[in-house]
């Protein structure tokens, strides 16, 4: 079976996570799935961990990792702007990282269950 459809399909709903991630943390009122700021924080960088994994298999778990923590940071900084009324929490960094630990364990299980049902292949 060919992944990289598979594949593509994870980047897309990925790169749409990360624009919805993004207008959420710097929209004027505070949206969020969980009433806890830092539930919010956690779920999201949960979901974009898992994402890249699965749509990046075979990068390296550390740069993915670095490059979500990244963007956590770029949200950040993007918060102490005027302009979006936000106000930027260091502690907010610290709980995307547990999201992004978490998403991209999980995330890298179900590539290992994947590849038990269906062998690699050269694609």
């Amino acid at each position: 079976m060919n992944a990289a459809p598979l594949r593509a399909a994870f980047r897309l709903l990925f790169w749409a996570a990360a624009i919805f991630a993004y207008v959420c943390a710097i929209a004027p009122r505070h949206v969020g799935v969980v009433a806890y700021d830092k539930g919010n924080h956690v779920l999201a960088f949960f979901a974009l961990g898992c994402l890249a994994k699965l749509g990046w298999p075979r990068r390296q778990a550390l740069w993915i990792a670095l490059a979500l923590a990244g963007f956590g940071g770029f949200i950040e900084i993007s918060q102490s702007m005027p302009i979006f009324h936000r106000d930027p929490e260091w502690d907010d960094l610290f709980a995307d990282c547990v999201g992004i630990a978490g998403g991209m364990a999980l995330g890298s299980l179900l590539l290992m269950a994947y590849h038990r049902v269906v062998p690699r292949q050269a694609d």
